[in-house]
């Protein structure tokens, strides 16, 4: 019976996070700039008929390491060129990572209401949801990390799974250290290593599990790195370790967030709609740490939590998604904090429920008074409305229970408002693609036009343009300052390049951003050369140039 029921709590499990993470994934076309270029990166492996070297516009491109693409290409192979088939792995693994959190609370708590709510804030919060159903490396790389740190903690607390603890722990950093680089092996380490001395006890790790451990790790990740050292040499030593990871921790890519608070601010945004109980659970898991005799995973979270905070946050180059390994953490002390509070009856803390939910009534008027400037990206104002109407009656209803004392229904109506956005985005998703990829641009070009020579275009179109047409293109970006990591394609940053250009193709189609369009048109009647727009699809526009 126990069995039985154990089995119905997975499926019950897996159901919802399908739900959360995987149903309507092929709705939405890929999106610009990062989507299509693994997507784009994948394709061009199988047409170089390669599994071992990622391509980009013809090119080797040694920004990212192998395994994500891989990964896509088994996504290709089952489902085809598409953009579910993209999206497939990272919403798999998302599911995984919900299950490796699910599994960190039982180990903990030995309390599947717990577990329940720490599995349902994690797949319920706005990061989690996003990356889940983005093409890009970051999920894959944080349920790597996730599933070593939760591999060792497992390994910790059962002495008789140490040596399986250990082993599992090393495979899963090397698996993240092919999916990212060097910091697969870092965070987790870093965790570990002071977690331990914290707690006076390196000795675990210094034991004969480790060398094996050791041995796979060298095992998962070595020999790709060394086939790629040994066959590219200098360039690839010098893209990928330097420019791709060094250079990112002096200089910063986008500049507006590298500063102290982004990463607090960006935390607790990226946790809605749990973002005031998150910033509590913080507190709360302070306050547990300072007890005489604290569990040892309230360490153990503090760990993984600081740790990763501190090494994104001394790196120049901030990017919201570099602290996402530690959000399972953040979600397994969230679901505590709650089912604790809830289940002691402190009024302080059903308050604290409340009050987060009588915030969230407040996004309504946020959206009315953003929905005035963004409208063109919604269908109508009607579409914002009911969104609105709906988000209330989720939240209203959610807000009713909690105060009732029914606070596990509240906390379920409340995580809906994931699946809720989700649905309202993939109705409204005709205004979403028009600013959000140039799939609909590429699709008009070539069914109404013969293009034969280079597609010109914006800079962040350039790799979605090459996904969609199949055709080279070419970057117009005046007086720009090229690429973080350089792309082996023709650039045109200064109007003598540009003009050099268009006179060597004398016919040139191109697709352009609104910043673009307004250098190109100004450019057209500087050099006398005639410049039709033969379509306008949202913030992009489709011409045709001739000299």
């Amino acid at each position: 019976m126990k069995k039985s029921g154990n089995f119905i709590n997975i499926l019950v499990l897996l159901a919802v996070s399908i739900v959360f993470l995987i149903a309507g994934n092929g709705i939405l076309h890929l999106t610009d700039p990062d989507e299509v270029f693994y997507a784009e990166t994948a394709k061009e492996m199988i047409h170089q008929k390669t599994w071992l070297v990622p391509y980009l516009f013809g090119e080797p491109q040694f920004e990212k390491p192998i395994l994500t693409f891989w990964l896509m290409r088994i996504g290709y192979i089952i489902f085809g060129i598409s953009s579910f088939s993209a999206r497939l792995f990272p919403a798999l693994f998302a599911i995984v990572g919900a299950f490796a959190t699910y599994f960190l609370s039982i180990v903990a708590y030995n309390d599947k209401k717990k577990a329940f709510i720490s599995f349902l804030i994690l797949i319920s919060s706005g990061l989690y949801i996003g990356l889940a159903r983005a093409v890009m490396t970051d999920m894959i790389f944080a349920v790597f990390i996730s599933l070593s740190l939760v591999s060792f903690f497992y390994g910790y607390t059962d002495i008789k799974k140490k040596s399986l603890g250990i082993n599992l722990f090393f495979l899963f950093s090397g698996l993240a250290v092919l999916t990212k680089g060097p910091l697969g092996i870092i965070l987790p380490i870093s965790a570990i290593f002071l977690f331990l001395a914290i707690r006076k006890d390196l000795k675990f790790l210094f034991c004969k599990h480790s060398i094996l451990g050791l041995l796979i790790f060298i095992v998962a990740t070595l020999p790709w790195y060394w086939f790629m050292i040994n066959k590219f040499g200098e360039s690839f030593i010098n893209e990928f370790f330097y420019n791709d990871h060094i250079r990112r921790l002096f200089e910063a890519e986008h500049r507006s967030s590298d500063t102290w608070y982004f990463y607090p601010a960006t935390m607790l945004g990226c946790m809605f709609p749990w973002s005031i109980l998150v910033f509590a659970a913080l507190l709360y898991l302070a306050k547990k740490i300072m007890e005489k005799h604290p569990s040892p995973l309230y360490l153990f979270l503090l760990c993984w939590i600081s740790t990763t905070f501190i090494i994104c946050q001394a790196a120049h180059s901030k990017l919201v998604s570099y602290i996402f390994p530690f959000f399972p953490a953040l979600a397994v002390i969230t679901g505590d904090f709650i089912c604790s509070s809830a289940e002691s009856g402190r009024r302080w803390s059903a308050k604290l429920l409340v009050a987060s939910l009588c915030i969230l009534t407040l996004v309504p008027a946020v959206l009315i008074i953003a929905g005035k400037e963004y409208m063109d990206y919604l269908p109508s104002r009607a579409f914002l409305y009911w969104f609105i109407f709906c988000y209330l009656a989720l939240v209203l209803s959610a807000l009713f229970l909690t105060i009732k004392r029914r606070w596990l229904a509240g906390v379920c109506l409340t995580a809906l408002l994931g699946p809720l956005v989700l649905i309202f985005a993939f109705l409204g998703h005709k205004s979403v693609d028009n600013y959000a990829t140039s799939y609909d641009t590429s699709e008009y070009l070539l069914k109404n036009y013969v293009v034969q020579n280079k597609i010109i275009c914006s800079k962040p179109l350039a790799r979605g343009i090459k996904f969609f047409t199949d055709k080279d293109v070419a970057v117009m970006d005046i007086n720009g300052s090229g690429y973080f990591s350089p792309h082996p394609i023709t650039y045109l940053n200064a109007e003598e390049k540009l003009m050099a250009f268009l006179t060597a193709q004398k016919v040139t189609y191109g697709i352009f951003t609104d910043s673009s369009f307004e250098d190109i048109n100004r450019l057209s009647g500087e050099y006398k050369f005639t410049l039709n727009v033969l379509k306008v699809i949202g913030n992009q526009y489709i011409v045709k140039i001739q000299r």
